[in-house]
């Protein structure tokens, strides 16, 4: 993931929840707060909200007990790169034929799985619709 608002590559904002499906809701918002923030469409913020909660669903499957899921929020004038990730026991690969990789894939822009060293990330990116509008 490339990153030209910070050259080291950290992200703007940084997000760490423990891995539980019950702060789902946070990390939604906070994707939405940043959206906004951006101008981006309220169409684009609900898409991201969907797509950001199927990331965190799928890496919640594989995260390893008592760990953090974290967020890295790259931000961009319309647009946004968001990656969610936690370790892992060993290096796992989500379904790519999953209900929630097809939704992800295709709300986000783009999107990657990363697998390595007992971590597990999905980084997508979102363009805003807007800027296609000349706004």
């Amino acid at each position: 993931m490339s990153d030209t608002s910070h050259p080291d590559g950290r992200p703007d904002v940084e997000l760490r929840l423990p891995a539980d499906s019950a702060y789902a809701s946070v990390l939604r918002t906070t994707t939405a707060g940043l959206a906004a923030r951006l101008d981006f469409t309220i169409d684009d913020i609900e898409d991201l909200r969907i797509a950001v909660g199927e990331a965190n669903a799928m890496v919640l499957e594989h995260a390893a007990d008592g760990t953090d899921l974290v967020t890295g929020f790259h931000l961009a004038p319309g647009q946004m790169t968001i990656s969610v990730g936690a370790r892992t026991a060993g290096n796992p690969v989500p379904d790519l034929d999953s209900f929630a990789w097809q939704v992800l894939t295709t709300l986000a822009t783009s999107a990657d799985i990363e697998s390595r060293d007992g971590h597990l990330a999905i980084v997508m990116t979102m363009t805003s619709s807007a800027l296609g509008a000349g706004t």
